[in-house]
This record gives C-alpha cells, structure tokens and sequence, in this order.
C-alpha cells in the first residue's frame, strides 16, 4: 500500500461506458511524486489516503474489466 494526500479532481467529460461509479482523484505521495487514482469511496481534498497499484487495483471490481492502475482503498483517520 502506498499513502498519500488528495490534491484534487480531475475532470474527464468522456469516460470508458464500464467504468463504474467514482471519481478521479489527483494524490500526492509521500516522495512528492503525484498521480491519478480512482476514488470508490467519496474521499475529499486533503484527505490522507491508502492506495493500491496495478493488478490488485484493477481486480478489484468483479462485474467489470477496469482500466484501473491506481485504486484508493482507504481513508487514515489518525496518524500516530
């Protein structure tokens, strides 16, 4: 898992038709770098997140083949 914060959105107005319900989420990582991930959940701007990548992120949905390379599976609540 990586961990990171929500910078922003990012708008697509054409999407692949199976995409399911989410958003596009702009995240940075801890090293700086930032990248795109699909955001099942509603998290917002500012938010520290858990990310999964690649093929763990894409078999995450069962009733659709999703192009999906980075999958945010949680929201840190705390940090200690």
């Amino acid at each position: 898992m990586i961990r990171g914060r929500v910078k922003g959105r990012c708008w697509a107005t054409k999407r692949i038709d199976d995409m399911p319900q989410g958003a596009l989420l702009d995240v940075e990582l801890e090293n700086g770098t930032v990248l795109i991930a699909y955001d099942p959940l509603g998290c917002g701007v500012g938010e520290q997140v858990m990310i999964t990548q690649g093929s763990v992120a894409a078999g995450y949905f069962k009733t659709v083949k999703a192009p999906i390379d980075a999958l945010i599976i949680g929201s840190l609540d705390e940090d200690e």
